[in-house]
């Protein structure tokens, strides 16, 4: 999903089938983002400066070492930063699509997902 850092609206909703890993996804649907673009992403995300450089992952703990306490603290800021894109996620795992087992037509499940992400989209628009 991307989402507007300002708004928390949706700007592309992308759908795999079945249990498919975010950067995997990501890399399917062939999004590009310009070189000016600030891409804050989260863990699941950890390969994406190779696509693309201007973009933000949080740092992950060394092996068998603690997280050293600056890098805690950044991980803790791009947390706080991402926080408006995570409570959109938060709206649309409200309709309980993503959020249980989904049991109709899996070919309308794309579909579905882009309906109610404009329905959530609408509602933001609403409260402006």
């Amino acid at each position: 999903m991307v989402t507007d850092f300002a708004s928390g609206r949706f700007i592309a909703v992308f759908c795999g089938k079945g249990r498919t890993h975010d950067l995997r996804l990501f890399r399917q649907s062939q999004v590009h983002f310009k070189e000016s673009v600030l891409c804050l992403a989260d863990k699941g995300y950890q390969g994406i400066r190779h696509r693309h450089n201007n973009s933000i992952t949080p740092r992950r703990k060394p092996p068998r070492n603690p997280l050293p306490v600056p890098e805690k603290h950044s991980n803790r800021a791009l947390a706080q930063l991402r926080l408006k894109v995570e409570h959109s996620i938060r709206r649309l795992k409200r309709f309980r699509i993503l959020s249980e087992r989904y049991r109709n037509r899996r070919r309308r499940f794309g579909l579905r997902v882009h309906l109610l992400a404009g329905i959530i989209n609408f509602g933001l628009a609403l409260s402006s």
